[in-house]
């Protein structure tokens, strides 16, 4: 299989990317057809769908062995599942699917048809393998039964970002990049009240520290 686009995104590295798609909906991300696949043809009909399936690869993820078991952030990272009950990205296959809001199609003298989404859970860069319409008939199941993670992931956490580093965030950028901190982008097993994180997003580092259910930002830089 080759690549039929790659995500643009806020995110350079993993951390701090919510851990399913659809979670923070004020997340932006457009996907960029490679040049091959640039004809508009290629999405004639697809403005007529609200959501779309992103096929991708786990790029950053790659391994030459892998594990029957994981540990699902979910179970706090202690406890181990069959790796076919998980989401994990370390995967025989390091195939990732991720259900998004198709905001619009721009066609773009340069670019081809842009495809402009909401929530994707994806690093700037990563490699689409392929585009799917969403199914409401098909695709959705309200009687469904999840497991180990039946309980929907929402925000955890108070967020507090002092008025003079909000105001280094580009506003249209700022409810986004809230959504992300209120879902605890730490790892499920660390929590170390003096400790810095930081991550990147959208150009900044945003660095933080959580203490109880609180997460406060303690400095933006470029």
């Amino acid at each position: 299989m080759r690549p039929v686009a790659y995500i643009r995104s806020d995110f350079s590295s993993k951390f701090g990317v919510p851990r399913q798609s659809g979670l923070v909906d004020d997340l932006e991300a457009a996907v960029i057809f490679t040049p091959e696949f640039r004809d508009p043809s290629a999405v004639r009909g697809l403005e007529g769908f609200s959501h779309i399936w992103l096929i991708w690869a786990f790029h950053q993820a790659l391994r030459d062995t892998w594990s029957p078991t994981v540990r699902p952030p979910r179970l706090g990272g202690n406890a181990r599942m069959g790796v076919f009950a998980t989401r994990s990205p370390f995967r025989p296959n390091p195939i990732g699917l991720s259900s998004v809001r198709l905001e619009g199609i721009e066609q773009s003298a340069a670019l081809g048809p842009v495809l402009h989404v909401r929530g994707a859970d994806l690093v700037d860069g990563t490699p689409i393998l392929d585009v799917k319409p969403y199914l409401l008939y098909g695709d959705c199941h309200p009687d469904a039964v999840s497991g180990f993670a039946a309980v929907p992931a929402q925000e955890t956490l108070q967020v507090v970002i002092p008025p003079e580093l909000c105001a280094r965030v580009p506003e249209a950028r700022r409810r986004a990049l809230r959504g992300v901190l209120a879902q605890d982008p730490r790892p499920h097993y660390q929590n170390d009240p003096g400790r810095i994180y930081g991550f990147s997003f959208a150009g900044m580092e945003i660095r933080f520290s959580v203490d109880g259910g609180t997460l406060t930002v303690v400095e933006i830089l470029p």
